[in-house]
């Protein structure tokens, strides 16, 4: 099989990168990064080609880990809008989106903008609000707007969500229901650093906060323009019809409950363009898909109660039906 460019694809868009322009962009996000967040290169290139592929990142770990520095740190590397948003009990879906309010001036209600008004939209501990709050950001999530009182307002690109969370047994958190979790990308956790990168954390935090000597190293139009560039990396049809056997998988697995929906096909291939532009290519690789299956499909499943009480989670089963389809099911399919 030819997974190579095809001749359509060698005529570039000019407003977009080249392969060595997009290389070298994404490492000096990636470098800067690391600056803050050490020993965790793969959790940090997985999560810029989120941002590259218009998607929207959960970070789910234990607290203390890091995953506001990572958020944090993506952030302050492109130049563009930054928005927090402290999820709490008793935050309001208007805090979020914002709300019309009455002007004696003009006698007529004004939009106020809510928090979610920016390009890279930071929510800390996102599972902490009510679900009536969290669903104010379906919406946003999905169709990059916000509705209020019979009103759309479009929000500006690039537009990124980066959410943390604390794991569901901890006290004081609501479940992120099932149609916001499928509108995030990818869920990643960061996990405790190895004994050297805690070490060196030590010598660094114990002078200086590195967060705070962070300096953007793109801008927003750049980061644009790799928009641009990740979705004309060529996808062959084998490629595409192994992402759908991939995901097909889970919905016709005994396992699950719930398998994947279209949208995570979608956003599969997205993020292999990406990973593929990040190489310096200009054409994706099943390489590609299998580094992003676990994080883009494991969050969106439900295993049964039977498999929950084996002991088995939605990451061994994605794990495992990567074992067992082919690149090629069938000669000749293709």
């Amino acid at each position: 099989m030819a997974f190579e460019s095809s001749p359509a694809q060698q005529e570039r868009n000019p407003a977009s990168l080249s392969p060595q322009e997009f290389k070298a962009t994404a490492e000096a996000i990636l470098t800067n990064v690391e600056w803050v967040i050490e020993g965790k290169s793969q959790t940090i290139r997985l999560a810029l080609a989120v941002m590259l592929a218009e998607g929207h990142l959960l970070l789910e770990d234990v607290p203390g880990v890091g995953k506001t520095q990572l958020a944090k740190s993506l952030a302050r590397s492109v130049d563009c809008s930054v928005r927090r948003i402290q999820f709490t009990p008793d935050l309001l879906p208007s805090d979020v989106t914002g709300v019309s309010i009455f002007d004696p001036e003009k006698r007529d209600f004004v939009f106020k903008p809510g928090a979610i008004f920016g390009n890279l939209i930071l929510g800390d501990e996102i599972n902490r609000a009510s679900p009536k709050t969290q669903a104010a950001l379906l919406e946003c999530m999905e169709e990059r707007q916000v509705t209020i009182d019979g009103s759309t307002y479009k929000l500006r690109s690039p537009f990124m969500v980066i959410a943390t969370q604390n794991p569901v047994e901890m006290e004081g958190t609501y479940p992120l229901p099932e149609a916001q979790r499928d509108r995030f990308t990818a869920r990643l956790a960061i996990g405790y650093p190895d004994v050297n990168a805690e070490l060196a954390m030590l010598d660094h935090r114990g002078e200086f906060n590195p967060l705070e000597s962070l300096k953007p190293v793109c801008s927003g139009e750049t980061i644009v323009r790799m928009i641009a560039t990740a979705r004309a990396v060529h996808v062959a049809p084998e490629l595409k019809r192994y992402a759908v056997d991939l995901v097909a998988a889970t919905r016709s697995n005994a396992q699950l409950r719930l398998g994947a929906s279209p949208r995570a096909t979608l956003q599969l291939l997205r993020c292999a363009q990406v990973l593929a532009a990040m190489d310096g290519r200009d054409f994706a690789l099943p390489d590609d898909v299998q580094q992003l299956a676990v994080p883009i499909l494991a969050h969106r499943l439900i295993p049964t109660t039977e498999t929950s009480m084996g002991g088995n989670d939605s990451v061994s089963i994605v794990t495992d039906i990567l074992r067992h389809v082919p690149v090629v099911s069938q000669p000749g399919r293709f």
